[in-house]
């Protein structure tokens, strides 16, 4: 019923969101989020400039009002759906008043995940273009295609108030939570098109219940993650050691490690399961993933909070998501 050609397609866009999602990690943690103060132009320029001698003298002052101007309307909005307080802290961050010296090497890694999100914006729109004129029965994808298309829109644009807010940490998990739900929407819309008889998953009821405990606990341990990052950027900032972390850290950083020893276990089982009656290769991509991306973690909280070990952290972790996402879509009682 649908062509290869648009099979291939649709795994392209998926490939260039976790571009995105990886960009954006790199971006995070190298510190690069304001390397662009403007949106969706950078320093006024759809090529950013290389050179501090190509900006204005007064570049600083004039990026600084507009963002105000933008955080302003932004918490106008937020307030008339009743966050009101939300949004007074948000018109009173001093970190606002702030802005960064030119840095080339941070305006262009902003630079290059803003390009990878236009193309991944684009991939999405060629997809709802493609359903709307040809597989337009199949209102089921039509919906789907439609409303990634808008989610895209929408991340485009709160992309915009997460930089103008100067990276205010809660605007961030915002970010992440669209970013997961776009790619669970993305490999539902392949789930769709494929020839899902050879791609079920036959399991026994507890099988089944324990894959999807796993997938809940995942997505919630990607949110309990980011907490946990911005609340070390906070100790770090006020100059406090990592040695020291462990005074300071907080009940969601326990659950946290809680969690994810609670996910090894259950994959653990499950690809136990898997090797002795079922075979699945894709369980046991789960549990491969999950592996490193606990490794990762482990890194992280004893060694040091080495930027790469961090992206690593972060994109095994929305690969470990996007492949239970798969299983959940796939599995079926025996």
């Amino acid at each position: 019923m649908f062509s290869n050609l648009f099979k291939r397609f649709n795994w392209i866009a998926l490939v260039l969101i976790y571009l995105v999602v990886v960009a954006g990690s790199f971006v995070r943690v190298t510190g690069s989020g304001m390397g662009c103060p403007d949106w969706p132009k950078c320093f006024g320029q759809w090529v950013p400039p290389t050179n501090i001698t190509e900006l204005p003298e007064n570049y600083k002052e004039k990026y600084v009002e507009k963002r105000k101007n933008k955080v302003n309307r932004f918490s106008d909005i937020i307030s008339f759906f009743g966050l009101k307080d939300v949004a007074e802290n948000l018109k009173n961050d001093p970190n606002l008043i702030k802005e960064e010296d030119f840095n080339v090497t941070k305006t262009w890694t902003e630079y290059i995940n803003r390009l990878l999100g236009f193309l991944a914006g684009n991939a999405v729109l060629i997809i709802f273009v493609w359903i709307f004129f040809i597989y337009r029965k199949n209102y089921l994808l039509f919906f789907l295609s439609l409303l990634n298309l808008f989610l895209m829109v929408f991340q485009g644009w709160f992309g915009s108030i997460v930089v103008a807010s100067n990276l205010v940490p809660w605007t961030i998990t915002i970010h992440l939570f669209f970013a997961l739900l776009i790619i669970a929407i993305q490999l539902y819309i392949i789930n769709l098109i494929s020839d899902n008889q050879s791609k079920k998953i036959i399991v026994s009821k507890t099988i089944f219940i324990l894959i999807w405990i796993s997938f809940v606990i995942t997505f919630v341990q990607m949110f309990l993650g980011t907490q946990v990052r911005e609340y070390i950027d906070e100790l770090t900032r006020i100059g406090i050691g990592r040695e020291d972390w462990g005074d300071f850290f907080g009940f969601t950083f326990f659950i946290h490690r809680s969690f994810s020893w609670l996910v090894l276990i259950l994959l653990t089982y499950i690809f136990y399961k898997n090797e002795r009656l079922y075979k699945y290769n894709i369980i046991r991509w789960s549990y491969l993933i999950l592996v490193i991306e606990l490794l990762s973690g482990v890194i992280l909280s004893h060694i040091n909070m080495i930027a790469y070990v961090q992206n690593a952290h972060l994109v095994f972790a929305v690969i470990l998501f996007g492949i239970l996402s798969m299983i959940v879509y796939r599995i079926k009682t025996q």
